[in-house]
Order: C-alpha cells, then sequence, then structure tokens
C-alpha cells in the first residue's frame, strides 16, 4: 500500500548510535559495568576486524554487532573487549551464537570478552541469559549479560526528559515498533524526536548523527516524508537549522571521499610495487613506489568526489520522488562526476525523475 510506511531499519540506526555514544549507552542500559571502565582511556573499536574476520550470520538475524576494547579501573588498567549486541526480534539461537561470539572472539584476539545483548524486540516474556546444553557427561554453561529494551521504554516521559541520547534512541526504537507502520502515528512520532533534538540543546554533530538516526530508522512513505520536509524548512528558518542541513550532507561527501581515498592507495601501493619490481628492488621499489601513491592519491580522490556525489544525490532523490528504481541505482553508480553535477543543477527545476535523469 502506498501510504504503508516502509520496514523499518534497527541495524545501522543502533551502530550509529553505539559509534558516537558507547559511553552514554553503557551508563544508560548496562551502568554496573560502566562504572569499572576507565573512560578516560579512549574506547578502541574493532568491529571492522570482526566483519574481515568473517563473523556473522543472516542479516536479518545479526541486527547490530559492536566489539570495542576498553581499559577497566582495576587489574591495573586490564584491557577487555565488549561484544554488544542489538537484538530487534526474538531469536531461539541467540544464546548459541553469543556463546559463539564469545569463543571466537576470545580465541583470536587473546582477551577477555564480555558479552552483552540489548532485547530490543516486542515481546516482554522474551528474556534468554545464557546457553545451556548438556551431552552424556559434557556440560556447556555461558551466561550473558542483558537489558530489555521496553523495561526502559516505560516511562516515556523520563525519556523524553533524559539528556542520554541514548534515551532518545531508545524512544525513537519504541516509537517506531508502536507504530506498526502507519504513516500517521510515525510521522507524528518523527517530527515530535526531531523537535526534542533541538530541545536538549545537544552540540550539531550529535545532533547530526541522530538526526541520521531516526532517517533511517522511521522511513516514511513518499507523501508524508513531502510533509516532514516542509515543516523542516520552516524550521529551518525559524531556528537557523540550514547550516546543520548542509553539514549533514558535507559529512556524507567526507566519508565517501575517505572510501575513495583508502582504496585508491590500496591500488597505488599495489601498482607502486609492481613497478618497483619490474624497475629493479632498490631505487626501482622506491621510486615505483612514489608513483604508484602519487596516482594512487589522485585516483582517491577523484573516485571519493565522485562517491560523495552518488550518496548525496540518491538521498535527495529519494526525499524528492520516493524510493529509486535499481536501474536508477546502476545509472547514477556508472555517471561520470560531471553527469552527476549536471543532474544535481536539474533537480532544482524538475518535477518528476525522468526529467531530471533525461
Amino acid at each position: 500500500m502506498l501510504n504503508t510506511a516502509p520496514p523499518a531499519r534497527y541495524d545501522l540506526p543502533w551502530k550509529a548510535a553505539l559509534s558516537h555514544a558507547l559511553r552514554p549507552f553503557m551508563d544508560f542500559y548496562f551502568p554496573d559495568f560502566s562504572a569499572r571502565i576507565d573512560w578516560r582511556q579512549r574506547p578502541r573499536f574493532r568491529d571492522k576486524e570482526l566483519a574481515r574476520s568473517g563473523f556473522g550470520a543472516k542479516p536479518d538475524l545479526m541486527v547490530a554487532d559492536k566489539l570495542v576494547e576498553v581499559c577497566l579501573h582495576e587489574g591495573g588498567g586490564r584491557r577487555v573487549l565488549i561484544h554488544i549486541e542489538i537484538q530487534a526480534q526474538r531469536d531461539t539461537l541467540l544464546g548459541r551464537r553469543m556463546r559463539d561470539y564469545h569463543d571466537r572472539i576470545s580465541e583470536a584476539y587473546g582477551l577477555p570478552v564480555v558479552s552483552l545483548a540489548l532485547l530490543a524486540d516486542e515481546h516482554p516474556h522474551w528474556r534468554p541469559k545464557g546457553f545451556h546444553q548438556r551431552l552424556h557427561n559434557t556440560v556447556t554453561d555461558f551466561s550473558f549479560g542483558t537489558a530489555k529494551l521496553l523495561d526502559f521504554a516505560a516511562d516515556i516521559r523520563a525519556l523524553e526528559a533524559s539528556r542520554n541520547p541514548i534515551a532518545w534512541v531508545t524512544l525513537a526504537h519504541a516509537r517506531t515498533q508502536q507504530a506498526h507502520h502507519d504513516p500517521d502515528k510515525l510521522y507524528a512520532a518523527k517530527l515530535h524526536l526531531t523537535e526534542l533534538l533541538f530541545l536538549h540543546r545537544w552540540g550539531q554533530k550529535r545532533i547530526i548523527v541522530l538526526f541520521n538516526v531516526i532517517n533511517w530508522m522511521m522511513a516514511l512513505p513518499e507523501p508524508y516524508e513531502r510533509r516532514y520536509r516542509h515543516v523542516m524548512d520552516r524550521w529551518e528558518k525559524e531556528r537557523g537549522m540550514k547550516k546543520l542541513y548542509n553539514s549533514f550532507e558535507q559529512m556524507i561527501i567526507n566519508d565517501a571521499i575517505n572510501v575513495g581515498l583508502e582504496r585508491g592507495l590500496e591500488q597505488g601501493l599495489e601498482r607502486g610495487l609492481e613497478k618497483g619490481l619490474e624497475q629493479g628492488l632498490e631505487k626501482g621499489l622506491e621510486k615505483g613506489l612514489e608513483q604508484g601513491l602519487e596516482k594512487g592519491l589522485e585516483q582517491g580522490l577523484e573516485r571519493g568526489r565522485r562517491e560523495g556525489a552518488v550518496v548525496l544525490l540518491e538521498r535527495l532523490l529519494v526525499q524528492r520522488f520516493g524510493p529509486l528504481p535499481q536501474t536508477v541505482h546502476k545509472k547514477l553508480a556508472k555517471a561520470s562526476l560531471s553527469q552527476l553535477e549536471a543532474w544535481s543543477d536539474a533537480l532544482a527545476a524538475a518535477q518528476s525523475l525522468k526529467q531530471v535523469l533525461g
């Protein structure tokens, strides 16, 4: 149905929230363990290493994984790993998966592992806390720390009044679930949460991250998204939010440029090594690496600008015309930077997707 809200997404919003506000998350859901962490020592996120190591399961089950290395107050600054799982739906295999994660992470990194799960589903009585298996004389017992989002979402006024950004994300999650894809309820909840963003007077970076959270989590049908954008446009004028939107878009572009640079440098190093080996090991290798890095930087910047332009144009097209066909995604992915700029210029006066890309 046209006026049914799209399926809610909880993976990217929670990953963004945890990366931005790890300590507020731990203070909110696991305060006892948070008090044991020496927050003066900067946490080290290692979930990218986790992904590269092949950890994971089906995307619909593994909603959000975070692996972070922290330093404790006790034990002379003992370092431990915290594995955080956000589970947005009931899963009978959660206990086994948490045990598997714990064992494999511990073996891979050689550090003690603390396993924590936020149960963010809608079933109040589903509260797994471990994995137990008995086969003849062999017994496996594994337990992990849990918090139930429903318990924390019971006091709405407390969530609204809290300065903890994770309380705000918890409220967004609860309101998204309660809407049950009803666009009127979701639209009202999204406006209310946006209003709270500015009432709390958080810094610009935090507002950008949390604004991103509700845009991912609380996706609206196209007519409602247009209404939401009209309200946001009015608020921009009334509250001086234009700079915020420019910063949000620039963040997307910068992320894409960084990805492009990283890829370009990798390719440059590979080419440099090849050239160096062809020209001879000592001076040839040095010269080849220099040429390869120079070429890699050049190509990385170009690729980053183009990928940033693609991401930004896709976002603007979706806001204006709704979900994009796969053919449009492919067309944007193959376009040159100059073509993407031309399409962006055409967007302001266009009344249809065809007029932009035609």
